[in-house]
């Protein structure tokens, strides 16, 4: 069997509207030498005949059915955990790539072993996919220190839209992978730095659709975006603010770095506390409300 170099995961439920246009956007690129692997979380729509239907006419292609709906984080991680190339990107079933995009995300990989993930600037689309202009404000992470890039991705204002950049499997698989809170995309970035650079293409390679179905709008609530992480946590109260902080602290005691650096991070976490949240209060602020609204337990 030949193993490809990318392996590429998209996780879908009930994507038939912008499904089949996120696929040909794959299959179009460039760069030949990948598996995509969809993983279809239980659709009851016409996900899965678009799927087969592709599948039909081009081998890349491995699709997957769960039986039930696991949710939104165990679906990203099935993708991964089903992977066999060096590197590995996530995929939504809304988003459109460049014909280039690939290329020249692992071109930055190959070229840089300090690289652990590459990305490109990004344009927002709507429902038809007329541009919206840039899509937030992403930025390369690529300072020598691991405990200024850490810095740099907790603090910054940016989408994390880097996670659907090309990254390096060795490594994700050190990581918390997708993990199941509100937030956690940036907790994975963070650790992510902690090991290696995180690098922007200085081009347009790559269309985030906003719609009022993407997760982001279609759930106001957070309890509600926490059970389509996860199921499990349905009706239950979380305290977002408290899980990143403590998977920040993870992220440093695992890392594979020097006393030194380390007792760095922990400065810099320190510092965080005092920082101002992304929505406006200080994150000692957000901790305390966290503490005394009566939410449950961090998850």
């Amino acid at each position: 069997m030949i193993v490809p170099k990318l392996s590429i995961g998209l996780p879908v439920y009930n994507g038939e509207n912008f499904l089949a246009g996120a696929i040909g956007s794959l299959l179009d690129q460039s760069y030949r030498d990948f598996e995509l692997i969809i993983s279809d979380n239980a659709s009851t729509d016409r996900t899965a005949e678009i799927c087969l239907a592709f599948a039909a006419t081009d081998d890349r292609i491995r699709y997957v059915r769960n039986d039930e709906n696991q949710g939104a984080a165990a679906n990203y991680n099935q993708c991964l955990a089903l992977a066999s190339g060096e590197y590995f990107k996530w995929a939504a079933h809304d988003d459109l790539c460049h014909p280039l995009f690939l290329a020249r995300c692992i071109a930055v990989l190959e070229a840089n072993p300090g690289v652990v993930l590459c990305h490109s600037q990004s344009q927002g689309i709507d429902d038809s996919g007329a541009t919206k202009g840039r899509y937030g404000e992403e930025r390369s992470f690529s300072s020598p220190s691991p405990s200024r890039r850490m810095w740099q991705v907790i603090s910054t204002p940016h989408v994390c839209i880097a996670v659907f950049g090309v990254m390096r499997r060795a490594v994700l698989l050190q990581t918390i992978r997708h993990g199941d809170w509100v937030g956690a995309d940036r907790n994975l970035l963070a650790q992510l730095s902690l090991h290696g650079k995180v690098v922007l293409v200085p081009e347009v390679l790559f269309k985030r659709r906003e719609h009022l179905e993407s997760s982001i709008h279609k759930f106001e609530d957070e309890q509600e975006r926490l059970a389509w992480f996860n199921p499990a946590f349905a009706g239950k109260r979380s305290r977002p603010t408290w899980r990143r902080w403590q998977e920040y602290n993870k992220a440093v005691h695992g890392a594979p770095l020097g006393l030194v650096e380390k007792a760095r991070c922990y400065l810099q976490l320190l510092r965080w506390v005092g920082a101002r949240h992304h929505t406006g209060p200080r994150n000692y602020r957000m901790l305390a409300r966290e503490i005394f609204t009566g939410a449950g337990p961090a998850s």
